[in-house]
């Protein structure tokens, strides 16, 4: 993800991690590394983002994130009770990280269903907080094509946790 938007998302959000003191941990499923690759674009990077994880298939889920069996049987992995545990198992993992992203979608140009179209995509984030760890959702559905399903979704998970930032 190489846009003028995209670079300048990225880098409010290392700003503003920055004077957090944050450091950020990603978890991807549909974006495969993109994510990464739109924060790692920026120079200085590795001193707000401490690792991403692209786990592509349900088992790398289970294995690298704590995902449980259960919630990706009962739910799929496209949904916010997976992206949520994606989130938490990625920040869980990472214990110099204060905040975590992760996506997970049908980025297309098939794999839709009628309850889980393409271009859906869910997203998680986990932020560590007085007494554990706080856990949110989002989901959103993006038109275009494979490419801009996968770039409008790394342009709303940097947006939604440079807000988070801001927020905290």
């Amino acid at each position: 993800m190489k846009t003028d938007h995209g670079a300048a998302l990225a880098q409010a959000l290392g700003q503003a991690l920055l004077q957090k003191g944050w450091m950020l941990v990603s978890a991807e499923s549909c974006t495969g590394g993109l994510l990464g690759a739109a924060i790692t674009d920026i120079g200085g990077s590795s001193q707000w983002f401490e690792r991403g994880f692209v786990t592509y298939s349900n088992a790398a889920k289970v294995a690298h994130l704590n995902v449980s069996e259960e919630t990706l049987e009962r739910h799929g992995a496209v949904s916010e009770e997976t992206a949520m545990e994606m989130a938490a198992g990625a920040l869980a993992t990472s214990p110099d990280a204060h905040v975590a992203v992760s996506t997970t979608g049908v980025a297309g140009p098939g794999g839709g269903t009628p309850g889980k179209p393409v271009g859906m995509v869910c997203f998680g984030f986990a932020r560590r907080a007085e007494g554990g760890i706080t856990v949110s959702a989002a989901t959103r559905l993006f038109e275009g094509d494979r490419s801009a399903v996968r770039a409008a979704a790394v342009a709303f998970a940097l947006q939604s946790v440079l807000e988070l930032a801001q927020a905290s």
